[in-house]
C-alpha cells in the first residue's frame, strides 16, 4: 500500500488576515481532517509536528521510504499586493514526472472545489526546498492566500472538503479506490484452511502483500465493494469480506 510523508506548515508566525489563527494552525487542521480519509483508503502516512521546521521535515521525510511527500501551506502576497491576490498553486519539481503528475492530479481536483477554478494551477519550481530536496516525489500546495479575506475564509469554512478532495486526488494518483472513513473496528479472520491473503488492491489478481491465519484479529479501516481495508501486524491492504467477521 502507498505511504506518504504529510507535512503541514510549521510557520506559526504567518497570521491570517484578521490575526485569528496562523498558517501552521489551519494547515494542521487540514492534516487532521485528511487522516481518517487516508486511513480508510489504505494510504499509510507519517506526519511532521508543529515543533519541526521545513528543514527537519525534509530530513525526516528523507529518512523514510515514502511514495510521496505532501506539503500543505497557505500563501501570502508581496507587501505591495497584500490582500489583493487569490488562487491555488500546486508546486512540483519540473525534473520529476511523478511530482508533476501528483501536482496536476491535485490541481485538477481542487478546481472542482475552489470558487475560481481558473485560478487553480500546477506550477514548476526549483526554489522550494520541500519540493526540490525530498527523496520522494513531492508537491507543495498553497491552498489560497491567507492575507486575502475571501481566500482565508474559504480555507476556514472548507477544512474537511479540502482534506477529502486532496485524499481523493491521491487515491487517483496511486490508482486505488477512495474509501469513505468509518469507525475503525476489530474483526476475526475465518478461513476453513490455510491463510487469508492480504492484497495490494481489491482484486483477486492483485499481488499478495501479507497473510493472516484463521482466527487472527485484524483492524478494519474501510470497506469497498465487498472488500475490507485491514491492518494486520505490519501489513495494510485489502481482504475479501467473505472471510471477515466483524466484532461488534
Amino acid at each position: 500500500m502507498p505511504s506518504i510523508y504529510l507535512s503541514p506548515s510549521t510557520q506559526e508566525y504567518n497570521l491570517y488576515y484578521d490575526g485569528h489563527g496562523s498558517e501552521e494552525y489551519y494547515m494542521n487542521q487540514i492534516a487532521d481532517a485528511m487522516a481518517p480519509y487516508l486511513t480508510a483508503s489504505g494510504i499509510e502516512f507519517t506526519r511532521n509536528t508543529p515543533e519541526m521546521t521545513a528543514a527537519s521535515s525534509i530530513r525526516a521525510s528523507n529518512e523514510g521510504n515514502y511514495d510521496a511527500h505532501i506539503a500543505l501551506h497557505s500563501n501570502a502576497a508581496p507587501v505591495n499586493l497584500s490582500g489583493q491576490l487569490r488562487g491555488t498553486d500546486v508546486y512540483y519539481y519540473p525534473d520529476s514526472l511523478r511530482s508533476e503528475e501528483i501536482a496536476q492530479t491535485i490541481a485538477s481536483g481542487l478546481k472542482a472545489l475552489y470558487p475560481n477554478p481558473d485560478d487553480v494551477t500546477a506550477r514548476p519550481t526549483t526554489s522550494l526546498g520541500e519540493v526540490t530536496r525530498t527523496r520522494a516525489p513531492s508537491v507543495l500546495i498553497e491552498f489560497a492566500y491567507h492575507d486575502n479575506p475571501m481566500d482565508a475564509e474559504w480555507i476556514r469554512n472548507h477544512i474537511d472538503e479540502i482534506a477529502r478532495n486532496v485524499v481523493l486526488s491521491l487515491t487517483e494518483y496511486f490508482k486505488i479506490p477512495f474509501v469513505e472513513p468509518q469507525p475503525i473496528q476489530t474483526a476475526t479472520v475465518e478461513v476453513s484452511s490455510g491463510n487469508l491473503n492480504i492484497r495490494s488492491a481489491p482484486s483477486l489478481s492483485a499481488p499478495v502483500i501479507g497473510k493472516a491465519p484463521n482466527g487472527a484479529q485484524v483492524f478494519v479501516l474501510g470497506q469497498y465493494n465487498g472488500w475490507y481495508v485491514v491492518r494486520y501486524d505490519q501489513y495494510e491492504g485489502y481482504v475479501s469480506g467473505d472471510y471477515i467477521v466483524l466484532n461488534y
